[in-house]
């Protein structure tokens, strides 16, 4: 008789590093999210522990006597792996993992298995892949450790693991050469689609945010679409784009982009790059804040940092703070209202100010195209197709001195008619 079989979510211990003068709020922050990546990983964190430290141990990362204490916590609690938040380097990881007898990851890693989860396009896949075997390259040796052990032979002719070694790192650089070329072909082809999309004649916004801020359920409730939703991290890796139908006419197109998070792994910065650039072409921005998260202000702050990576800065963006029926810590919202006064408060959830919302997000659509009226002499029928083609067209008169058309024009087609523009 056959039995379905079931493999059993892998028991972490969760250990979060806390730095000199870093406030407890700061560090009980880092480990709620460190648990919340364990459990979009799938993982069952079965304790945690959080550890003081003043200068980091290169061989180990803590000292001698937290190695110990913590060899002993994951004994008791039967952990199969222990997570730190802090970056471990390769060399720490083998001898940690030596020591304490089970796996032994970073919070880098655990992103990286999520995105690994997660991927669902052709394009996340390649570059969920490329993240992985560049992260791993320079942990190679965590699976020959037995083997380059062994002393060279004769003469200096090389031993059996630096041989196997060597063979494993070159299958990994080779299979990173293949994904980047692979990519490379992906990329171009959304720089197509990307390029159609921006020549159109409608305007465009990226909803940003941190990761799990409600960007997917905002996009939803706008456009009533079907975007997944999830409460968890990383719902959302690869762009997806929505049509809005503005209140009073006209249309607008919203992609979701991925959610971002404090210390993104920089393979993962690097790899998804043409993905996170979505914000970059876009008119403007939707950046869409929880309210309910212990740090709502470092949350704000990562990603106005990765915006301004990416070239965003100065980019007309709206701040919509998300979740005000769970606000947890409200002079955190007052801050981010005090340095930007036009700030939407509201939830999603309870349909709270999504109306103010709406009218803000269509004046900034309107802003990118602005209307615009035109008088074209009576055989130029061709501008007034390349209008209605390219732009919005509100009205068209036909008069004895010429064809007189009023129209929202997007910017790339501003320059071409300027000398038939008789203003607003």
């Amino acid at each position: 008789m056959l039995h379905d079989t079931v493999s059993e979510p892998t028991k972490a211990l969760v250990i979060v590093i806390k730095q000199p003068q870093e406030e407890t709020r700061e560090t009980e922050a880092r480990l709620q999210e460190l648990m919340s990546l364990v459990d979009t990983m799938e993982a069952i964190c079965v304790g945690s522990l959080i550890v003081p430290l003043r200068t980091i141990n290169p061989a180990t990362l803590i000292g001698s006597g937290k190695v110990t204490e913590i060899t002993a916590l994951a004994e008791e609690l039967h952990a199969q792996c222990i997570i730190f938040d802090h970056d471990i380097s390769p060399r720490a990881q083998r001898n940690l993992e030596e020591l304490t007898g089970v796996a032994v990851i970073d919070r880098q890693e655990v992103i990286l298995q999520i995105f690994s989860n997660r991927a669902a396009t052709r394009e996340a896949s390649l570059q969920t892949a490329l993240a992985r075997m560049e992260y791993s390259l320079p942990r190679l040796t965590r699976r020959w450790t037995h083997l380059s052990r062994q002393q060279g032979g004769a003469k200096g002719t090389r031993g059996e693991g630096e041989t196997q070694l060597e063979i494993d790192r070159r299958i990994v650089t080779g299979r990173i050469n293949a994904l980047k070329e692979e990519l490379k072909k992906v990329e171009s082809q959304r720089s197509i689609q990307r390029k159609s999309r921006t020549n159109g004649n409608i305007p465009t916004a990226a909803v940003v945010g941190y990761t799990n801020a409600g960007k997917s359920s905002l996009i939803n409730a706008l456009c009533a679409s079907d975007v997944l939703v999830e409460n968890k991290l990383f719902a959302t890796l690869d762009p997806v784009t929505r049509k809005l139908d503005l209140p009073h006419g006209g249309e607008l197109l919203l992609t979701d982009t991925v959610g971002f998070v404090s210390n993104l792994p920089h393979q993962l910065v690097d790899a998804f790059k043409s993905t996170l650039e979505e914000a970059r072409y876009d008119d403007f921005i939707i950046h869409v804040c929880d309210a309910s998260h212990i740090d709502l202000l470092g949350c704000f702050d990562t990603t106005m940092e990765v915006l301004d990576s990416l070239g965003c800065s100065g980019k007309p963006m709206i701040v919509f703070i998300n979740k005000m029926d769970a606000v947890y810590n409200p002079a955190a919202v007052a801050s981010i209202v005090e340095r930007y006064p036009d700030t939407i408060t509201g939830s999603v959830k309870h349909n709270i100010a999504l109306e103010n919302l709406l009218d803000a997000v269509e004046a900034a659509a309107h802003a990118s195209s602005p209307e615009c009226s035109y008088l074209f002499p009576n055989d130029r029928h061709d501008l007034v197709a390349l209008v209605r083609s390219q732009g919005t067209l509100i009205d068209v008169q036909y008069l004895e001195e010429g064809i007189m058309v009023r129209a929202r024009i997007p910017e790339h087609l501003r320059p071409k008619l300027a000398r038939f523009s008789k203003g607003a």
